[in-house]
């Protein structure tokens, strides 16, 4: 894929740029590890001056960025203001608990015959960021800001169709005033994220994508034994039993399903209902999301932009059409709408089996699965026969469907009553072909820090 910002919304390609050459990038690689062996000596205070400096930025800067990051990847202006904030939050919460984060935490001397033992988190050096073109802004920051916080120094390998994004991240860290080099990002094509994994200079390496990009990118780390966070995506169950409340129910089931264009690897994509509330639900659903509005990104009006890419959307059409000749029912959308873009519109399908290639896979984009369950045990069954375990939702107000739930659902997160979503304040990831690792909290800050355990006898 050429690294060029096209509009989703006409197809045009509106800014193509050049990759960097061989020498540029062996310059930036330089530059990464000769920042890594000052920026670790800095203070924790220095780190959220830097934190905060940029957040003031990025407020600032926020109505630009936004209609950038809408023109580049073509989600909704509302949904791009509201990530551009999301992102404020985040680089303002990690200079503000980052210092807690990394504060040594002492242990038990006098079990292990010490006068004291404390275990001292300490950053590892250069690591790479390969990111996705969905989250363009927060996905890069969820990464970005607890790693500059940590004492690491950053590399980004962004998706190719938001290299303008990219470079806004870089300039916004120099501006904020954090030293050079220590975040960079690589205008380069994924054939060249094996070379710099490999350089010795990286240590450790950080990606969400799809499944295949991620199994290259361990199996590159483990030969060359550096450490590397995963998340891969998932199908997400959205399970709704007879206690709650249908119309709320209903309501999130549609922002779930549509959110970011349909384009997120944590909102649910197959929903179970509990047969008891099914036609109920179905009814509201299918008329929901039948009357939202698909079109301009950048009108306010407009609830569903187009999908980023045209092999998306190809992608899309490819899956609803193999369910539907198989026998499965498209009771609102199905088919893609005629003109210029890549446009999709919402999509509800229900009579999905096992011999659909959706029924195993991720449907990145507005479609909606719906399945008929006859207890919460039979959707769980069905849900963690699935290879992926991102997110999970549950509506009920039965708090022992609530244990159940949480106790069985094979996933990194298990949310009830509420929209699966990222907070920096909380854990972020899964577990099977999801990926492996977290990202945000302190969990997120410590994947990339070294747990150096420290013992002192004694004195003689």
């Amino acid at each position: 894929m050429a690294i060029a910002t096209t509009s989703p919304v006409t197809g045009e390609v509106i800014k193509y740029f050049d990759e960097i050459t061989p020498e540029q990038l062996e310059s930036k690689l330089a530059l990464a590890a000769a920042s890594a062996a000052t920026y670790r000596l800095t203070t924790v205070q220095e780190r959220a001056g830097w934190l905060n400096n940029a957040a003031d930025h990025l407020e600032e800067e926020a109505e630009v960025v936004s209609r950038l990051i809408t023109k580049e990847m073509g989600k909704t202006l509302r949904a791009a203001r509201e990530e551009v904030a999301k992102c404020v939050h985040g680089l303002r919460f990690y200079a503000a608990e980052g210092p807690r984060f990394l504060e040594d935490v002492p242990g038990n001397a006098k079990s292990v015959g010490a006068k004291r033992t404390f275990v001292t988190y300490q950053p590892i050096g250069v690591v790479l960021a390969v990111m996705p073109w969905n989250l363009p802004l927060w996905q890069a920051m969820r990464f970005a800001a607890p790693a500059l916080m940590a004492g690491n120094v950053g590399l980004l390998k962004h998706a190719s169709n938001v290299p303008q994004t990219a470079l806004y991240m870089e300039r916004l860290f120099h501006e904020a005033g954090f030293p050079d080099g220590v975040f960079q990002t690589l205008l380069i094509s994924a054939r060249r994220v094996e070379q710099v994994l490999r350089d010795d200079r990286v240590v450790a390496a950080t990606l969400t994508g799809s499944e295949p990009a991620g199994r290259s990118v361990a199996t590159i780390a483990g030969e060359e034994i550096k450490k590397v966070v995963l998340e891969l995506g998932g199908s997400d169950p959205f399970i709704v039993m007879p206690s709650t409340d249908v119309d709320r129910a209903t309501d999130v089931a549609v922002q779930a399903r549509t959110l970011n264009n349909g384009q997120s690897c944590i909102n649910g994509k197959r929903f179970f209902v509990h047969e008891d509330i099914a036609d109920a639900f179905l009814e509201k659903f299918v008329a929901k999301m039948g009357a939202l509005t698909v079109g301009d990104p950048m009108d306010d009006a407009t609830d569903v932009g187009p999908l980023a890419t045209e092999s998306g959307r190809l992608d899309v059409e490819a899956y609803v059409d193999d369910a539907v000749s198989k026998g499965a029912t498209a009771l609102v959308g199905g088919h893609r709408l005629e003109g210029p873009g890549w446009f999709y519109p919402p999509t509800v399908l229900t009579g999905v089996t096992p011999e659909m290639k959706m029924y195993h896979e991720e449907v990145f984009g507005p479609v909606a699965q719906v399945w008929t369950v006859t207890s919460l045990e039979e959707a769980l069954e069905i849900v963690n026969g699935h290879p992926y375990g991102l997110g999970s939702n549950l509506w009920s107000e039965d708090e022992a469907e609530r244990e159940l739930f949480v106790r069985d659902v094979q996933s990194g997160m298990a949310f009830i009553n509420g929209n699966t979503t990222s907070y920096p304040e909380i854990p972020f990831g899964g577990v099977k072909r999801s990926g492996y690792g977290r990202e945000l909290s302190d969990l997120g800050m410590r994947e990339f820090m070294n747990a150096k355990t420290v013992w002192i006898g004694e004195d003689a």
